[in-house]
């Protein structure tokens, strides 16, 4: 393995914060001895080309700098390749690095630890979803939780979080449960009037809301949450226990474990990692051991 680490550095993420950051991760990787190299793109199209042409050219390890755009921006560069993906976790979300126990806006610590896994153990692998071509990590949204991204993409204010808990305030105030159709693999079909379907590969999205709250991340499945018809007063009541994974107990919640599963439903967009995939219907499928992480 090369001892030149690339940095894919989103200067953005977290209102700045990955600009910030980048310095004590590339100090804690060197005080390691290995060299470092920071990329930045124009653009995303054009960050996504810096990476691929990094791991082409055979860089020992990817390291992600900023939020869970950043990191699904990486796994497209690296999927299904040997090159294992580093995260400094300094976004408003950070899902995928809490779901395999990284460091959250410590650069310097998740420098330390990326470093010591390179020189030891070389981390592990671990499963990812996959609609098409992309990759997902952590989790694809499909229904009350997709329109509140839709909502909160169209408002320029506030900026950050905020503007995401008035989208949800909005939404609700209008939401109706969707009619979904939902294939697994083993060919069944489950029609069902749902508020949202979430495919897990991870735990959690939206910063700690643990929607897939038992889902592993090296199990070969995917788990499917299925909310079903609730009315506002009760999704208002459940929807605070989706940060502590208790609502998975309710009674209009199932889990399903399947290996691929087809989502059809009208006027829905998919997002997974936060970044829109496209409007349903659409496939998702565990691609078990495709990236290799640089996590404990």
């Amino acid at each position: 393995m090369t001892s030149e680490i690339t940095l894919l550095v989103n200067p953005t993420a977290g209102r700045g914060r990955g600009a910030d950051a980048a310095p004590p991760a590339a100090a804690a990787l060197r005080d390691a001895g290995f060299s470092v190299r920071t990329v930045l793109g124009t653009d995303a199209a054009d960050a996504l080309k810096r990476a691929r042409d990094a791991v082409a050219d055979g860089t020992g390890a990817l390291v992600a700098v900023g939020g869970d755009g950043m990191v699904s921006l990486a796994l497209q560069a690296l999927a299904g390749t040997p090159t294992p993906l580093g995260v400094v976790a300094v976004g408003t979300g950070n899902d995928f690095a809490r779901s395999l126990g990284l460091p959250v806006r410590e650069p310097a610590a998740a420098g330390r630890l990326t470093a010591g896994l390179l020189k030891g153990t070389g981390g592990r692998d671990i499963d990812l979803g996959r609609v098409g071509d992309r990759w997902f990590g952590t989790v694809l949204a499909s229904g009350f939780d997709s329109r509140v991204n839709d909502r909160g993409n169209r408002m320029r204010l506030p900026a950050g979080r905020f503007k995401y808990d008035l989208a949800i305030v909005a939404e609700l105030a209008s939401f109706r449960p969707v009619p979904y159709r939902l294939t697994f693999d083993d060919g069944t079909e489950h029609r069902i009037d749902a508020t949202l379907v979430a495919v897990g590969n991870g735990t959690s999205y939206g910063g700690g809301m643990r929607i897939c709250a038992e889902a592993r991340i090296d199990d070969g499945l995917l788990d499917v949450t299925v909310v079903g018809d609730c009315s506002r007063t009760t999704l208002i009541k459940v929807f605070p226990q989706v940060y502590r994974g208790t609502h998975l107990d309710h009674p209009k919640v199932t889990v399903h474990r399947v290996r691929t599963i087809t989502l059809d439903a009208p006027d829905i967009t998919a997002y997974a990692d936060g970044e829109p995939l496209g409007p349903l219907p659409l496939t998702a499928e565990c691609v078990p051991g495709a990236l290799r992480v640089l996590a404990p």
